[in-house]
């Protein structure tokens, strides 16, 4: 009985100590995205606070140019964080086109309860210095929300300008990602 026992233990031990030697020889491949970098060059962080976010030219007061303000602010403050970028050395050119959708229409009223907000954005990667297109994406964001009650007009406004805000700040999340991997990867 207890030769049974050494052996299973035995078997555990070594697939430990494999285990553990893999992690071992592996464990110079793995670099985190956002470290320091030790050979001199920038790392992503500076990269990432290098690239400009002009205003999105959409007209004043519009719905479009209140969702360009998030997602501009969202991105900016991903990238850069509490502070300002530094000297721009990309652009980041950014389009995007809201729409909604009725989800549920209570039959009654022929008001919808239940809506679908999305944003469809284009963006793309200017080098400063050549002026050159580096990186060109799309991305995409849905949201949806809830209309609470029939006739409360300043719950659907409110519903609606929070599903606005939600679908701004996934869409930087997907863009800042994107460039990241940009960055990191160069490709």
């Amino acid at each position: 009985m207890s030769s049974a026992r050494f052996g299973i233990k035995s078997r555990i031990v070594a697939r430990f100590a494999v285990a553990a030697t893999l992690a071992a020889l592996t464990a110079g491949c793995f670099q985190p995205m956002y470290a320091e970098r030790s050979d001199g060059a920038p790392g992503l962080r500076e990269k990432l606070a290098g690239v400009e976010v002009p205003p999105l030219a959409y007209p004043n007061a519009s719905p479009q140019a209140r969702v360009g303000v998030a997602i501009r602010n969202a991105l900016m403050f991903k990238m850069y964080g509490g502070a300002t970028g530094l000297p721009p050395s990309y652009r980041l050119m950014l389009r995007f086109n809201p729409s909604r959708t009725s989800l549920i229409v209570d039959p009654n009223t022929a008001l919808p309860t239940s809506e679908n907000y999305g944003i469809d954005a284009t963006y793309g990667l200017i080098e400063v210095a050549t002026g050159k297109q580096v990186l060109v994406g799309n991305t995409f964001a849905r949201v949806t929300y809830d209309i609470p009650g029939q006739l409360q007009r300043f719950a659907r406004a409110r519903a609606y300008r929070d599903a606005e805000d939600r679908a701004a700040a996934e869409i930087a999340d997907n863009i800042n990602t994107r460039l990241a991997s940009f960055f990191f990867a160069g490709t």
